[in-house]
């Protein structure tokens, strides 16, 4: 019998001005591997040998597997201002398109074509780097959603880990 696969040490800078009740990383607090920081602007993180996963990266690859991951858990118009506190010049990569499930409803800022929910973002590049299991995504409330609309993503059918390329919609 095979373990389940180990995610790399993820560490999420969470904007406190974000809903607790409404975020979708919140099933993740106290599990193993999953460090939450709230953001403070005069807090420093240190993000030396993770990567972020960033909309104008590089993409993702499998040579990223022995990296931590840096996820910025905000809305799109404070992510630079979160970004401003991140120390390590960690590199970053980005996802293929990938269609959310989650229902967007901003009325001040157009979120990103391909703009993804963070725990949609987490479960995809862990996928990519072959560190996930389908219970990342257990208390998302859009869960199936995402999933059959990115059929590639399904960690639960997967033997091996997936190509950045060969995740389309």
């Amino acid at each position: 019998m095979s373990m389940p696969p180990v995610p790399p040490d993820v560490l999420i800078l969470r904007d406190p001005r974000e809903s607790v009740r409404k975020c979708s990383l919140t099933p993740l607090r106290g599990r193993p591997a999953f460090e939450f920081v709230a953001y403070h602007r005069e807090r420093r993180v240190e993000a030396a040998g993770r990567i972020l996963l960033h909309p104008d990266g590089e993409p993702l690859s499998p040579a990223d597997r022995c990296r931590g991951l840096l996820l910025v858990d905000c809305s799109w118009r404070r992510l630079e201002s979160l970004l401003r506190t991140v120390d390590g010049d960690p590199p970053r990569r980005s996802l293929p398109e990938l269609a959310t499930a989650y229902p967007r409803r901003s009325r001040s800022f157009e979120d990103p074509p391909h703009g993804l929910a963070s725990i949609e973002a987490l479960y995809a590049a862990l996928v990519l780097l072959g560190g996930a299991s389908r219970d990342l995504l257990n208390g998302y409330r859009w869960a199936e959603e995402f999933l059959a609309a990115n059929p590639g993503l399904d960690a639960s059918r997967r033997h091996a880990a997936p190509q950045a390329g060969g995740l389309g919609r």
